[in-house]
Order: structure tokens, then sequence, then C-alpha cells
């Protein structure tokens, strides 16, 4: 399974990497691995992390049977600049194998910063805290996951995708195109591959080809171009937010989906994509989340419930992450979300974590509807 052999395999040895250019990568072409815990013993297909083991919460992996292939050989990071169009990489956290198709400019609000008072973001009504954050521009990178590594990465709620509003008068319609995802700079860790298609996904293809003559030797067809111009306002991550507690970093991009009419009324939607990293060496389980949802029209809606997209994963040393992605709607064109995750640790005592208030703006063109597909 390439990305829990990526992640147990090399991924251990990242923060030793040298910068060299003779480091080969790893893959895994065929492996079984288990997962053990006290009573009762549980089997993932993947990792084994979120077995549902209610009793001792003290988990470790034991992976077994390892076959390992040459995918590649690594380049040097870039700490500055950015990673151009056909940049083949591992993603340093979840282990796939990607390839970049372009690049975002966001602003990143990191509440774990304290800036100067000036050119911040107000916190929205009622929300906890009153920090005022300043946003830095921060690169991320619309990317292709390869389709032979989304069966193994157990740290994601589903393989990312991205969602669009359908385009007939079915407000609640989405569709999705799978294998996108948004990589932030920092996680991504460049290699080079001798392969003509290194990257196994549908749209490899008719997004690029490739082109012994550059560096990287993948550009982008005219296809790609015209699909990203076309679809740039809902592409688009203007915003990403950053929080940190006890350990427990969120990070909280939301993407405006577009309206609809329903009912004599409008209809705003949003996706937002979560990721829970633990930055400490304890073993924490997520219980609950509590969310609290303020639109402009007035109206300040609660939420909560167990888990989150039907799942409470575990955040360990080697399963350190876990991403997701889910939807909201407002009969406003604008808002707030923010809110708390309840954190349960090996000995059963609970903490909380905050989740950074972000905002949920429909400040893009709304004429053109998403193009999905459509080439």
């Amino acid at each position: 399974m390439a990305a829990c052999a990526l992640r147990r395999g090399f991924l251990s040895s990242v923060s030793k990497y040298n910068k060299k250019h003779t480091h080969r990568i790893l893959s895994v072409a065929d492996t079984s691995s288990g997962f053990e815990a006290y009573r009762p013993r549980v089997q993932c297909r993947a990792c084994g992390i979120a077995g549902g083991v209610q009793q001792r919460r003290f988990m470790s992996s034991r992976p077994e049977g390892k076959i390992l292939e040459t995918v590649g050989v690594f380049e040097a990071v870039k700490q500055h600049g950015k990673y151009e169009t056909g940049q083949l990489f591992l993603h340093s956290v979840f282990g796939y194998r990607g390839i970049v198709l372009f690049p975002w400019h966001a602003r990143l609000y990191d509440r774990d910063i304290t800036p100067p008072m000036s050119d911040s973001k107000p916190e929205p009504p009622g929300a906890h805290g009153s920090k005022e954050v300043k946003g830095k521009t921060h690169t991320y990178y619309q990317v292709l996951i390869d389709t032979r590594d989304c069966p193994h990465i157990s740290q994601r709620s589903q393989t990312e995708a991205v969602t669009f509003l359908a385009n007939h008068d079915d407000s609640r319609a989405l569709y999705a195109i799978p294998g996108l995802d948004y990589v932030s700079h920092e996680d991504i860790l460049p290699y080079n591959s001798a392969e003509q298609v290194p990257i196994q996904h549908e749209l490899f293809e008719r997004f690029l080809m490739y082109n012994p003559a550059k560096s990287p030797p993948f550009t982008a067809r005219d296809t790609l171009k015209a699909w990203q111009e076309k679809n740039h306002p809902w592409l688009e991550l203007s915003d990403v937010h950053r929080e940190t507690t006890e350990n427990i970093r969120v990070t909280v991009i939301p993407f405006y989906m577009g309206m609809r009419e329903a009912q004599n009324s409008h209809v705003y939607w949003w996706r937002y994509c979560i990721r829970l990293e633990n930055m400490g060496n304890e073993v924490v389980q997520l219980r609950e989340r509590h969310w609290r949802i303020f639109s402009l029209s007035g109206t300040l809606e609660t939420v909560r419930g167990r888990g989150v997209v039907g799942r409470e994963p575990v955040l360990s040393k080697e399963q350190p992450a876990f991403q997701y992605s889910s939807h909201v709607s407002l009969q406003a064109p604008s808002g707030h979300m923010w809110g708390t995750f309840r954190i349960e640790r090996t000995d059963g005592s609970h903490f909380d974590v905050r989740i950074p208030p972000f905002s949920l703006e429909s400040n893009k063109d709304d004429k053109a509807p998403p193009a999905g597909y459509t080439f």
C-alpha cells in the first residue's frame, strides 16, 4: 500500500532529508498491515486507524509483508519560489503520489502567531476569543492524486475531490471530480521519474503531455488551461485558517460554490476542507464536533454530533493527521463558522480543540456556472 509504506518506510527519514538528489523513493506494490490494541482486536484495510476500540485506546501499528518498488528519485525541496505545472511529488503527510496542475496564492490566517493589530481579520459575532489575525500570502497547489494510492489513504475520510453545484435547477445537487486535492507548499516532496505516464488518473493525459525538453518534463495542454480559466471562481482558494490547541492543529479551507434559487429564495453554498494534525506524541481520538454557524440574515445555528463524517479518527505519532470535507448552505450571501472538536486521551479524559473562525463569502461571479468535465 503506497500511502502506508511511504509514511512508515521513508517518511520517518524525511526530517533527515539532506536535499541531495540520490535518494530513491519507494512505494509498496503489495502488503498487509495489522492493527493491534487491547481487546477487541480490529483490522483496517489500510493502516488500521479509527478501529472502534473503546477500552484502552493505546494503539501501535505493525505493518508486515511490504514489497517495495522504486517510483522515482528525490529532488531538492524548494525553500523559495514555487513548483511548476507537471512537478511530481509525494505528499509529506498522506504519502500519496501526485502531480502539480497549477499553483494558487492564498491568505493564511495563523492564530498561533500573534501579529500587529493592523491589517487583520475581524472576529465573527460570538466567536471564541478576541485575537485578531494578520493574513500572509502562502502557496497552495491544485494537484492530481494517483488513483493507485487512493484506496490506501486511510488518514482521509475520502479521496479528496473538487465538488461543484450541478448545472440545473436542483439547488441541492452536487457533482464531484475525484482525485483533485489542494496541497500546501511545505507538504510537497518533489521527485522525478523516467516514466512518461507516472501518475494514473483519468485526467492526466487530458491535462498534461510529456515533453522531455522541459523540466519538469510534463506541460499543460490547452484543455487544462481552458478548464482552469473557466472554473477559476470555483477552484480558487483564497483564505486558509489555522489554530493549535494542546498540540492539535486544525486547518480550515473554505470554498464558495455558488448560489441557487429554491422556493423563491436564494441559497448560497460553500465547501470546507478540514485537516486535524497531532503535533505531539500522545495518542488521541476525535469524539464529538460542536459547530456554530452565523448567517448575515441574523440567524445563529448550533450543530452537535459524534465524530466527523461518520468517523472518530485516531491521531497518533504513526498516523498524525486526518482530513475531510463537508458542505454548508445559507440563505444569505455571507456568514461565519467556528466551533470545537472534543478530543479524548487514552486515559479517558477529554479536552476541546478550537476550530478557527472562518468567513463564508460569496464574492465570486455567479453568472457562469462551473464547467466540471466540459473541455
